[in-house]
């Protein structure tokens, strides 16, 4: 895997109350392409961050209907990983890479 497709791949950490609450079991959430698949987050994330992943867990975000002013509109849907690291493993993400 090419060193672009590892940045395609980890769009942007999802900084939640949810997704906080994850890291108290040494779990870390972003958002990633719709088309990556577990191997390859797993890897991207390792060679990005220079961590050890034991697992990684997907879903598929459907987007939200809203209305502004009036007008219908559709957020659009995206994929969310739930990556598990090892012990003594941490990723800061309020910090850029």
């Amino acid at each position: 895997m090419n060193r672009e497709r590892i940045y395609d791949i980890i769009l942007s950490p999802v900084i939640t109350e949810k997704a906080t609450l994850g890291s108290e079991h040494n779990q870390v959430t972003f958002r990633v392409a719709r088309d990556a698949t577990k191997p390859e987050i797993k890897k991207a994330v390792e060679t990005l961050f220079d961590v050890k992943v034991d697992g990684v867990n997907t879903l598929q975000q459907k987007g939200k209907v809203k209305r502004f002013r009036g007008h219908l509109g559709k957020r659009s849907d995206y994929k969310k990983a739930i990556v598990r690291l090892a012990d003594g493993q941490t990723i800061d993400v309020t910090t850029g890479l």
